[in-house]
């Protein structure tokens, strides 16, 4: 019995002694990460204050167009390609030539129309007789700002050219392979009022763009600026360089180490298999309304837009608000809908918000 006593009073010293080293380790490791999370919170504020010099420039040109500006932005920052639909005159293309005006990147713009050969965009071997030999022309694709204007004018034989630039970041022609500079940015726009003569994107291109932005009409007081500043040479601004492709470059590497937690990680997850199987998630009632769900793509460029936006928020770290800001442009070009979606006029942005609404906060 005396033996006993003796084992049973050592087993619980040696557990109370365990617990509270573990308890210690776990609350220096708790103390550890709010330190490095306080520490990466500053880093990202300091190194995130270029964002408010980079608005101030483009709002010399681009009146209004917030949105669109600062989801522009996100896809310069995440790496990502940007889908911009529209209808004409809404300063698509001068909000791009701005940006990279104002980035002291090289621009070009592809005017995409039914004649258009995929040469025309990324170049083709040329021979020169003089030395007996062929010569690479490189095509407008090799630039940092590549604006494909109206895109769905071409068809897919030249929209597909686009493909191994935007996924790659290179170019191939003949037996050559060229890196594109960084940072290296697609931004296509199309219109939505014209059907006629138009070919509607492949849904393996449509994947490849990180946000799909549906720009719409200024407000009165912003419309009426936009008159005076285009009537009045006076209030004309040119825009200037304020930041390099250097410390866009730089960006892009910070905006990868914002702290994003595991309950933010679940919460993209859920978001984007609801969209797989809605009856998990009881949204058993969109399910007849979806033809086919979101690409692991979309998490990745959830979580990687969601980085981007608290990047610009001046945070070092993801909260759920910035998940829920980016996720109608990550996912509405994303959900297939039926025929059945469409007889009742249902649209991809509907079975997101349902998703959002149903999908539980952490």
């Amino acid at each position: 019995m005396k033996c006993w006593n003796l084992f049973f009073k050592y087993f619980l010293t040696s557990f109370f002694i365990e617990l509270c080293l573990f308890l210690g380790l776990e609350k220096n490791s708790m103390e550890n990460t709010s330190m490095d999370i306080r520490q990466l919170n500053e880093k990202i504020h300091q190194k995130s204050a270029f964002i408010e010099l980079l608005n101030l420039e483009l709002n010399k040109s681009i009146v209004g167009q917030k949105y669109m500006m600062e989801r522009l932005l996100i896809g310069l920052l995440a790496q990502g390609h940007v889908l911009l639909e529209g209808v004409p005159g809404l300063a698509k293309t001068l909000a791009i030539k701005s940006l990279s005006t104002a980035i002291s990147g090289k621009f070009a713009r592809i005017q995409f129309t039914p004649d258009l050969l995929p040469a025309d965009i990324v170049g083709t071997m040329i021979y020169n007789q003089q030395q007996n030999q062929f010569q690479v022309r490189k095509g407008p694709i090799f630039a940092n700002f590549v604006l494909a204007d109206e895109i769905n004018r071409a068809p897919a034989k030249v929209q597909s050219a686009l493909l191994e630039a935007m996924q790659e970041k290179q170019i191939t022609l003949g037996d050559t392979t060229f890196k594109l500079e960084e940072p290296f940015l697609v931004l296509a726009t199309q219109n939505p009022i014209e059907q006629e003569g138009t070919y509607p994107l492949p849904e393996a291109q449509v994947d490849r763009f990180m946000l799909k932005i549906v720009v719409g009409y200024p407000e009165l007081e912003e419309e009426r600026m936009i008159i005076r500043q285009n009537i009045n040479p006076s209030l004309q601004s040119k825009i200037n360089p304020v930041v390099s492709p250097a410390e866009i470059l730089e960006a892009r590497n910070l905006v990868r180490e914002i702290y994003m937690d595991e309950k933010i990680e679940k919460y993209i997850l859920d978001i984007v298999f609801a969209t797989r199987a809605p009856e998990k998630y009881k949204l058993a009632k969109i399910k007849p309304m979806i033809s086919y769900g979101a690409s692991p793509r979309a998490s990745i460029n959830l979580a990687l837009a969601s980085k981007a936006y608290a990047f610009i928020k001046h945070r070092g770290y993801v909260i759920p608000e910035d998940v829920r800001a980016v996720c109608m442009d990550v996912m509405r070009h994303r959900v297939g809908l039926t025929y059945e979606a469409e007889a009742e006029n249902m649209t991809s942005e509907m079975i997101v918000n349902e998703i959002l609404n149903a999908v539980e906060v952490p």
